[in-house]
């Protein structure tokens, strides 16, 4: 890759927030030279440990294919849009720490994520990978929330 050619990492799911943080991208930050990597780690929700070897075959079926949909989705934008780079399926549970280190692997200029907006109390509770990310990136972060309309204010 040529020295002036930035390295994005742009985290992505099935959610609309990696859709609004991948459209937020291109319009304000994307240049033609810049190479995006779109990195995603498939969802295995494994349930209780006495599960079938037949049922966890058909779970890695379904995240794979939830992957591959997400490939597709991903690589028709950018082909869309005239971006260069390429989409990536990490091999790992903790989506955070696999999008950081990912993004120091690749030496990312920054790195791109959505975020599903949730309040104080509900993300100190649940986790958020938009959260590790801004405390463990080497990179600067940039966090894409869509603009709160006036209807979902009390809902959260």
């Amino acid at each position: 890759m040529a020295e002036s050619t930035r390295r994005v990492v742009i985290a992505a799911d099935l959610s609309e927030h990696s859709d609004f943080a991948f459209d937020w991208y291109l319009h304000h930050f994307h240049k033609p030279e810049n190479h995006v990597y779109v990195v995603t780690c498939p969802e295995f929700n494994m349930g209780p440990s006495d599960v079938s070897a037949a049922k966890i075959e058909e779970m890695i079926d379904e995240a794979n294919a939830k992957s591959d949909q997400l490939k597709r989705k991903f690589l028709h934008k950018m082909n869309e849009n005239n971006v260069t780079g390429e989409f990536v399926a990490l091999d790992e549970t903790k989506v955070g720490k696999a999008v950081c280190e990912f993004a120091n692997k690749v030496n990312a200029n920054y790195i791109v994520t959505g975020t599903r907006g949730l309040g104080k109390v509900r993300r100190t509770l649940l986790g958020s990978v938009s959260d590790y990310i801004i405390h463990h990136s080497h990179s600067p972060v940039v966090v894409c929330r869509p603009p709160v309309h006036h209807d979902d204010k009390h809902q959260h």
